[in-house]
């Protein structure tokens, strides 16, 4: 079944190239089936190419996926034209009475400051508690993992000492629950932060259940355990290059930065990439829509608040 998104969102283009299922709304509204009605806040700064990652792991699904993009009004993006967001995304207080099947939160470039220091941060509190009652089913990823993980449980995130870069090993720990259905026992997947959440305080809490972890970048993969959240610490939805895109961006800035562990196939940027975790991203995201999402939603999504207690 297709993800439908809005007419003409150039995202669409390129989904088109790469046979990715979708259609418009417009064609959707003639479909006799309801949807998942599902909002993505995109905090990303590339607006565009983050939409595209996360509408390829959406439109790889068995089930039909209605999106709605959503932008902060706290903060408006440097990065892209205030037309685009115009026509393509919406704001809180313009959904707040609408109901989700699920919401996505994206990773954001603010891992190193205090969360109450970041600029929408009181915005991003008032979703995280209305989507208690107005969402069935959350997946946080990267900043977005550590920013619900310390709103929701008071788990505070760490300065690493160095930036955890690159295609890290991980390992399931419970292969019976539900999200990592059909993986295997190890798997590869990106990470590319600052900081990592203290994971002690994850493990003592009664209502998380960790699911993967890596030797070397820790805790990917958290639930609570009603399933109604879901943390990601790395990012699956990236794509082949965008570790590569991110390197070149420091080096011409002149930050400091590694080359990506376990990212090229040779020993410098201008080797092949190695695209390895594309299997296992799509099965997470197939996972939860299903198990998570699907399976538990109520059909009439106004009785939401009764049955997302």
């Amino acid at each position: 079944m297709p993800v439908t998104i809005p007419k003409d969102l150039p995202s669409g283009a390129v989904l088109k190239e790469e046979n990715i299922f979708f259609m418009t709304s417009e064609r959707a509204i003639h479909q006799d089936i309801r949807p998942l009605q599902i909002a993505i806040l995109n905090l990303m700064p590339n607006k565009k190419k983050t939409e595209e990652q996360f509408l390829r792991l959406l439109g790889n699904t068995a089930l039909q996926v209605e999106v709605t993009f959503l932008t902060t009004a706290s903060y408006e993006s440097k990065n892209t034209p205030r037309s685009y967001l115009k026509t393509f995304y919406r704001t809180f207080d313009e959904i707040k009475e609408d109901r989700f099947d699920a919401l996505i939160v994206t990773g954001s470039p603010v891992e190193t400051l205090a969360f109450e220091n970041v600029a929408y941060w009181n915005e991003l509190e008032k979703i995280l508690d209305w989507a208690e009652q107005h969402v069935y089913s959350s997946l946080f990823v990267c900043w977005a993992a550590q920013a619900a993980l310390y709103h929701h449980y008071g788990i505070d995130k760490q300065l690493l000492p160095s930036k955890l870069f690159g295609v890290y090993s991980h390992t399931v720990l419970d292969a019976k629950h539900p999200l990592v259905r059909g993986f295997d026992d190890q798997f590869r997947a990106p990470h590319s932060r600052h900081t990592a959440i203290d994971e002690a305080k994850v493990r003592k809490n009664s209502h998380l259940k960790v699911l993967c972890e890596s030797e070397e970048a820790g805790i990917y993969l958290i639930t609570s355990k009603d399933g109604r959240k879901v943390f990601i610490t790395g990012h699956s939805e990236y794509d082949k290059q965008t570790l590569h895109d991110e390197y070149q961006r420091y080096l011409k800035a002149g930050k400091p930065i590694s080359k990506p562990v376990g990212y090229y196939l040779g020993e410098d940027e201008s080797s092949p990439v190695q695209m390895s975790w594309r299997g296992h991203a799509n099965l997470l995201f197939t996972n939860w829509l299903n198990y998570h999402v699907y399976q538990g939603t109520p059909y009439h999504l106004e009785e939401l608040g009764v049955h997302a207690q």
